[in-house]
């Protein structure tokens, strides 16, 4: 009888690049919506200089791109992190889980974020084909 194995190390890089590149093209898609002009007024009702749009707009779509390539990923996750704070305490101010400023997605995101940061991108990334990259800053 045969048996069907799957190579345990395999599996675990396609699942970080999975992970990678879903959290990529979600703050891509995101970040790009932040130029929008609109956004400035939002920032404005939340007390944040109009001078921030464009800052906070590339803090999620730079970080979105070098994490499908997986090039310091580390160092995109920690800033998508931080992102991610200031959007469950200051934008939606961590009101409730679900419902009307729910902050269940932004938790998840966060937590993806946090893998990433913690176990790196995987063997399926630019920063391990590399190999010149010092492994703290994949």
């Amino acid at each position: 009888m045969t048996t069907a194995e799957i190579n345990d190390k395999f599996l675990n890089d396609v699942v970080f690049m999975g992970l990678r590149s879903a959290l990529g093209v979600i703050f891509i898609v995101h970040g790009v919506g932040k130029f929008n002009p609109g956004f400035s007024n939002f920032l404005t009702s939340l007390g944040i200089p109009v001078e921030m749009q464009i800052p906070i707009a590339l803090a999620e779509l730079v970080p979105g791109i070098l994490l499908i390539f997986g090039v310091l990923s580390r160092f995109s996750s920690a800033l998508i992190s931080i992102i991610m704070l200031g959007a469950i305490f200051l934008v939606k101010g961590a009101q409730s889980l679900t419902g009307d400023k729910g902050v269940e997605i932004d938790l998840i995101l966060l937590a993806s974020a946090l893998v990433i940061m913690i176990a790196g991108p995987g063997r399926i990334s630019i920063a391990h084909i590399i190999k010149k990259i010092p492994r703290c800053i994949h």
